[in-house]
């Protein structure tokens, strides 16, 4: 892409920047907490999961303190039990994933060249769910009511009420809603690195990191949302004594652990490859040379994220699986550690291809790397069926879980926090602290966690409040504890050096290590992301494109002003990133903190059985979400196109598959079709493992078929609806008041069937999941009529029109989902019995 650059006088350049500054200006003061701009959010999410991570390394300390002699009572078996769970359960969902998204959320805008993330309000309500959620389920160890039934939660001790007591319900519920956070992460990185990009950087283009945020983000639309689905059973189980779980009344335990294993091994990834994609950024910029093997990389991180969907199993093989069920999933077990490895392998042929200067970053990341292949090996290990039989639930296995996910994430993390810390601040930490932290780190960690594998050898059980003093642990536990508190030591000094004043700022020195890559354009001082934005032609732009830094900064790129007054940036095409659209999105707004503590409200009073406040809270999100959608989206332009420089005129309003609305929600419910196959997966699970599943009558033929044939209908009103918008307003009314009536008698219809025939989901297995599968498809259903009311409200007063459809085109993408949904439930619940009988 070749074009002539504008030259701009400097009066002309201040202007503009003035401009710039006030559409994209922080607030002051305590409004200050409604910006949405994604330095902002970025920042305040990893602060806070670096915080709970803190948190739950005090709660690991605790625990390695008890256990540095045998038959300690430093602190009781409960305390224990739940600072083991709330240890573990920070980890993974309070820090391991969301301190991804934290960076993710703050880099990729620069990184991609785009001015923001196509929905900043969205990621401002995704951080502030997180938030209240993490203060939820961490709180809960001061009022002695913490979860304690380990973070993997499993049946039949969890849904045990006088064992877990308030505080399984605390986990599924608090996760639950922290779990939407993540979800709304993902939603935003997928539609920003899809449709943001820079123009001209086409997708073989893209900076190796927004390539592995991609794939992580897509393995959690698929692997958080079985959990979601296993929450949903779990809660009502506890909550109203359906018996999903209860082996007496033909639930089953394992039903648990597929569904949370589902989600648990994808979860390693998830963690992992993020932690490759920084150092996917650190390795060419000290190798000073462009990495070698680019698309090799890229398959295997691809690979890596498809089969770790293949590994659950390998939690589960002493539960008495078919023996043909160990042999394939040990195998795929040892295959993951394949793309495993060539990506491995790429970072040490760049070194060996370039001219590596060691650095502080550098450091951390062979660290973790060294770190991480040693856990690598003890995996393959576990992965072997008979010898898991003797680790399975010893100290080796809490030795080969924190070799990957400390070596594989956490010193990657540090390490990208030394790299990245001048482009936050405009300084750098200190080289010699640096040093200090991490051989404090590495030593320590190594002292803490290699004796694992021999006390699990000696057969220590994972999980333990103590110990004997003559079955030999003694030694191990106490080398172990030493070197945690060693490992603490540098942790600290790593968090003194952050908040130690600095010298002066940087100046002028926006890219400090002399990196390749776009996002070192950014000056930190600035609320306004890229200053301009560029045309990219390589894939290390500021290495291989002359002048581009200062032609970014003197405005000669798209975008350079803000004459509209609106917040802007370019949506462009998925494959080559061709320019589509002058994207407006949403600035600063009390609307996400409002929806985002509603619907934590609801989550909260769910918890402790307060069904009036969680009514309450509900309708409180309910508006907040419709006023946030009626406000902040699909507006209609003052006028339709808006010249973004460089002599290019585009569209403001786009709809269908060119607006990043319309792929916001294929992709939530790509996610939402993933949680009801989970669903499905346990109705057919319970017949598999049951030769009378079926054990009632109902809830018959009639009324499944009515409610199928009724759903259909409406979503053939939604499409008519969709026809008739471009042809006028009257047609498109009708269609939309006739379906909200048949989308409310389809809902009827759902429900009666189960309720006609009398099924008692107390009592059996089978009519609970049958309740299950007929209330989430009317809930959906109800939704759908929501957003027909929401789109004939929108006709009404004039903010869609046959023009400007994206709202219709959106609840008709929705509704092609929900007559799926409506397909497969009732063809499952009232067809599926007649042919199993």
């Amino acid at each position: 892409m070749t074009v002539e650059l504008p030259e701009f006088s400097a009066e002309e350049r201040a202007a503009q920047e003035e401009r710039l500054r006030k559409v994209w200006a922080t607030p002051g003061g305590w409004r200050y907490w409604t910006s949405v701009n994604n330095s902002e959010i970025g920042l305040w999410y990893g602060v806070t999961a670096f915080t709970f991570m803190l948190f739950a390394g005090l709660l690991g300390l605790l625990m390695r303190a008890q256990l540095a002699t045998p038959n300690n009572d430093l602190i009781s078996p409960e305390l224990y039990n739940q600072a083991f769970t709330l240890h573990g359960t920070v980890m993974m969902f309070l820090f391991a994933v969301p301190i991804f998204e934290a960076v993710a959320i703050f880099l990729l805008p620069s990184m991609l060249g785009a001015r923001e993330l196509p929905f900043p309000r969205l990621s401002a309500f995704g951080f502030w769910s997180f938030l209240l959620g993490g203060v939820f389920v961490c709180g809960s160890i001061f009022f002695n009511a913490a979860p304690n039934a380990g973070w993997f939660m499993y049946p039949p001790l969890a849904t045990d009420k006088d064992y877990s007591g308030i505080g399984a319900d605390i986990w599924l519920l608090g996760l639950s809603f922290i779990e939407v956070a993540s979800i709304a992460a993902a939603v935003e990185i997928i539609v920003g690195i899809m449709k943001c990009r820079a123009p001209g950087m086409r997708i073989n283009m893209m900076p190796m990191f927004a390539w592995y945020l991609l794939i992580v983000a897509g393995m959690i639309l698929f692997a958080f949302p079985p959990l979601i689905a296993g929450d949903i059973l779990f809660e009502m189980e506890r909550m109203f004594g359906w018996p999903f779980f209860d082996a007496s009344k033909g639930g089953d335990p394992l039903l648990w652990q597929h569904l949370f294993w589902i989600f648990g091994h994808p979860e390693v990834y998830i963690i992992f490859l993020p932690a490759i994609a920084l150092m996917a950024m650190i390795v060419p910029t000290f190798s000073q040379r462009p990495i070698v093997g680019y698309s090799w990389i890229v398959l295997a991180a691809v690979g890596t994220g498809f089969l770790s969907f293949g590994l659950w199993v390998h939690h589960m093989f002493t539960t008495g699986l078919p023996q043909i069920s160990l042999a394939f999933f040990s195998a795929a077990s040892e295959a993951v550690a394949i793309p495993t490895g060539v990506q491995i392998f790429v970072f040490i042929a760049t070194m060996l291809a370039g001219r590596v200067i060691f650095s502080v970053p550098m450091l951390f990341g062979a660290g973790g790397l060294a770190i991480f292949t040693i856990g690598g090996l003890t995996g393959v290990m576990v992965a072997l069926v008979p010898f898991d039989w003797q680790a399975h639930d010893t100290y080796f296995v809490v030795a080969h879980l924190h070799y990957v996910l400390i070596g594989g994430m956490f010193f990657p993390i540090v390490a990208g926090i030394y790299y990245y810390f001048p482009f936050v601040t405009g300084k750098r930490l200190s080289d010699a602290w640096g040093k200090i932290a991490f051989w404090l780190m590495f030593v320590g960690f190594n002292t803490a966690f290699f004796p694992m594998h021999f006390a699990g050898l000696r057969g220590m059980p994972r999980r333990v409040y103590t110990y004997p003093e003559d079955f030999g642990w003694d030694w191990f536990n106490l080398v172990s504890t030493v070197g945690a508190f060693i490992f603490a030591a540098g942790v600290a000094t790593f968090v003194v050096d952050i908040f130690w004043p600095k010298p002066k700022r940087l100046e002028r020195n926006l890219n400090p290590w002399n990196s390749g890559t776009l996002e070192w354009t950014n000056d930190p001082s600035e609320d306004w992301g890229m200053r301009s934005v560029p045309i990219i032609t390589s894939r290390y732009p500021l290495w291989e494109q002359k002048n581009l830094q200062a032609d970014i900064e003197a405005g000669r790129y798209y975008l350079p002003d803000a004459k509209s007054g609106r917040r802007e940036t370019l949506v462009t095409s998925v494959l080559d990133a061709e320019p589509i659209q002058c994207l407006r999105v949403g600035g600063v707004s009390y609307v996400t903190i409002i929806a985002a503590m509603a619907l934590g409200g609801v989550f909260i009073a769910l918890t402790f059985h307060w069904w009036i406040a969680t009514l309450v809270c509900a309708v409180m999100t309910l508006a907040a979400v419709i006023y946030w959608l009626w406000t902040g989206t699909a507006q209609i332009p003052e006028h339709r196109e808006e010249d973004v420089g460089l002599g290019l005129k585009l569209p403001i309003y786009v709809s269908g598959p060119a607006s990043v609305g319309w792929w916001a929600m294929f992709i939530t419910m790509v996610g939402d079709g993933t949680a009801f196959a989970s669903l499905m997966f346990g109705y057919f699970f319970y017949w598999t493992i049951h030769s009378d599943f079926v054990t009632a009558a109902g809830p018959g033929l009639f009324w499944p078929m009515v409610a199928m044939g009724l759903y259909l209908f409406a979503w053939a009103l939604t499409i008519a609806a969709r026809a008739l918008n471009e042809k006028g307003p009257t047609g498109c009314r009708i269609a939309l008041v006739a379906a909200i009536l048949v989308t409310l008698a389809a809902s009827c219809a759902g429900l009666a069937g189960p309720y006609v025939y009398g099924l008692d989901p107390t009592q059996h297995v089978y009519p609970a999941i049958v309740w299950i599968a007929a209330i989430w498809t009317v809930v959906h259903g109800a939704v759908g009529a929501i957003m027909q009311l929401y789109c004939l409200a929108r006709s009404l007063t004039g903010r869609m029109t046959g023009e400007y459809d994206q709202d219709i085109r959106n609840v008709t993408l929705y509704w092609h989902f929900m007559a799926f949904t409506a397909i497969v439930t009732f063809a499952v619940i009232g067809l599926f019995p007649m042919v199993a009988s």
